[in-house]
């Protein structure tokens, strides 16, 4: 439009017809003469607003998102930090008190054979091939270690020290083919030498081959001169199988160990063997039986069948007797 006397004189009397709809609009509250129309706008107007609001909106969430996002990060990084804390707190509780368990029971065991330990932890395993089963301790001679000295656990009999370093040592395991130990039957004490097989039992040789023996009787350690490398009394582990005898000199066993050794970490080094051969008393207590439960099984006649009488007839016999 051009800059006119006449355009100029539109625009004045646009603006004062548009003050003159606002001042009637705010005098009539509720009732302005321009309520109609505004409504009229409304439904014109209003779908296109809703329109682009729509496409707006979007905009203007992904716009908070982004300014709220650091604050939205930093609590989800200190939430993810804090769960770290808890698990790992929990996996050490639990290790901790896994730990305080297989001492508890160590310091049991060494009470109850009089043996003088030094506690030490597993901290390598040597190679399985070949049937190579050992494992490194972190206690070595400045701990007063010496090589044939005899390494249990909570459970029993764990080895026996091959290597001594300044802080390490080397202990070879009871299951390894290369160890041998003399043991004790509980109870009736027949001799034996029992030989590591791997992850098998182990393979005992009794000295007497006509020896009384069964599945579930127990050895110990017969222990060596000086203590060296076994003090006596050391539980071995349960006898699991028992070979027929055969009349041979010699009669075989294979027992299942009380140790597991694929799950070693607190150990005991005997320092000092005990001054009375403990026996039996180290071994652990003998499970209870379970009572086997009793079933009384009651026969009751079925219905309608006949009652018999006295001596042993029944009702439909003795009718057949009057009869007849």
């Amino acid at each position: 439009m051009r800059d006119t006397k006449e355009s100029r004189l539109l625009l004045v009397l646009l603006v004062a017809i548009a003050f003159a709809l606002i001042t009637v609009d705010i005098r009539g509250g509720r009732n302005s003469p321009v309520d109609g129309a505004r409504h009229a706008a409304a439904a014109v107007f209003g779908p296109v607003e809703d329109g682009l609001s729509g496409v707006v909106d979007p905009v203007g969430d992904a716009v908070s998102a982004v300014r709220d996002s650091g604050t939205r990060h930093d609590r989800l990084a200190a939430l993810e930090k804090e769960n770290a804390a808890l698990k790992a707190k929990l996996g050490s509780d639990d290790r901790n008190r896994s730990r305080l368990e297989q001492l508890d029971k160590l310091m049991k065991i060494a009470g109850e054979g009089q043996y003088a330990i030094k506690g030490a932890q597993v901290i390598a395993i040597g190679s399985a091939q070949g049937f190579s089963w050992t494992i490194t301790i972190d206690a070595g001679a400045d701990d007063g270690i010496k090589r044939d000295m005899t390494v249990l656990n909570g459970d029993g009999l764990v080895g026996r020290v091959t290597t001594v370093g300044p802080s390490t040592s080397t202990v070879l395991l009871a299951n390894d083919p290369d160890f041998t130990v003399g043991t004790r039957i509980e109870g009736n004490d027949e001799l034996g030498f029992a030989s590591g097989q791997g992850d098998r039992p182990l393979r005992v040789e009794l000295l007497n081959g006509k020896a009384e023996v069964k599945k579930g009787d127990r050895l110990v350690t017969f222990g060596s001169e000086a203590d060296k490398p076994f003090v006596p009394g050391v539980p071995v582990g349960v006898v699991s199988r028992v070979d027929p005898s055969g009349g041979g000199l010699t009669r075989t066993l294979y027992v299942t160990p009380y140790v597991g050794f694929t799950k070693l970490d607190i150990v005991g080094v005997v320092v000092q063997g005990p001054k009375k051969d403990p026996r039996d008393t180290v071994l652990p207590a003998k499970p209870k039986p379970v009572p086997t439960p009793t079933v009384t099984v009651t026969v009751s006649p079925s219905a309608g069948a006949p009652d018999p009488d006295t001596n042993g007839n029944t009702d439909t016999d003795t009718a057949s007797d009057e009869q007849q």
